[in-house]
């Protein structure tokens, strides 16, 4: 019995201590993402993500690493002013030095959505090696901006003679129209056309979320439903009204047993969504879930 005990004691324990450290971690990254653009730092924020697969990361020494990256650039623009020259100094650096290249092959491997996993590996998909460009550029006084094509994430320059558009995912090719053209041909295969409202500027605040849209959807295709719902609980730290993600994390806790709290998320759902498809539905998910507690009760 004292055996029993304890063990129970220690399990307690060690889940108590895992749900601090949690909400430590939403916390800091809550304190991260809510703050005004210009003090979002992206790098911090996707660290921040990575952080929840792994807990003992040190942030800092990737911050440090992609400075370093950047004093690496740095050195390597001296003396060059014209915009394609530091786009030209940037890509032989990160590509043809460093190694860095889009991993097609393995695309829905999460581990090209952490970036530090990105910076470890020198892969990623184009939403990170985006990241990885847009803070380099950062660092050395070069402001690039994320541009997110329906089912691609580039990255552009863009001053008063207009804008370069940057493909980090294909080694920084540079893209005109045709080149966007292509790239939608290859996702949508010819059925969406190009425009140029196709080439939205990201806030920080919209990457963030986008990353945190491609991990979720690649948890879900792989059935680990409790990853699914701590990138859910991100996505909604970033965009706290989004009423779909209450309805699809009541349904994660509902296949995992946990009613209380589905029943939670279904009615903000029907709240935040009085008018949707599925309002129905849910509602007698909402009646049957309420019936079974008055049972219990």
């Amino acid at each position: 019995m004292q055996w029993e005990y304890e063990t129970t004691y220690l399990r307690l324990s060690v889940e108590s201590e895992t749900q601090m450290s949690k909400d430590r971690t939403y916390r800091v990254f809550a304190e991260t993402v809510c703050r005004c653009e210009e003090e979002i730092d992206l790098a911090r924020a996707s660290l921040l993500i990575a952080q929840g697969e792994y807990p003992q990361l040190v942030i800092e020494d990737y911050l440090d690493r992609l400075d370093q990256m950047a004093a690496e650039v740095n050195i390597r623009i001296t003396g060059k002013r014209r915009p394609m020259e530091i786009i030209q100094s940037i890509n032989r650096y990160l590509f043809d030095e460093c190694g860095f290249y889009g991993n097609a092959q393995n695309y829905y491997d999460p581990k090209n959505s952490f970036l530090n996993d990105v910076l470890e590996r020198k892969t990623g998909i184009p939403i990170t090696l985006s990241t990885v460009y847009m803070e380099i550029g950062k660092r050395i006084g070069f402001p690039i901006k994320g541009v997110g094509m329906p089912g691609h994430f580039i990255v552009k320059y863009e001053d008063e003679t207009g804008a370069i558009l940057i493909d980090p995912f294909h080694k920084g090719a540079i893209l005109l129209e045709e080149d966007c053209q292509n790239r939608l041909d290859e996702i949508y295969k010819g059925v969406v056309r190009f425009h140029p409202g196709l080439l939205p500027t990201f806030t920080k605040r919209q990457i963030i979320a986008r990353m945190l849209a491609n991990l979720k959807g690649i948890y879900l295709n792989t059935g680990d439903f409790n990853r699914a719902i701590s990138v859910i609980d991100r996505i909604l730290i970033v965009n706290p009204d989004t009423a779909s993600e209450y309805r699809d994390r009541g349904l994660l806790h509902l296949n995992q047993g946990r009613e209380a709290k589905a029943l939670m998320d279904f009615e903000r759902y029907l709240k935040l969504a009085p008018g949707a498809e599925d309002f129905e539905a849910i509602s007698k998910r909402v009646i049957a879930l309420k019936r079974k507690q008055a049972m219990l009760n």
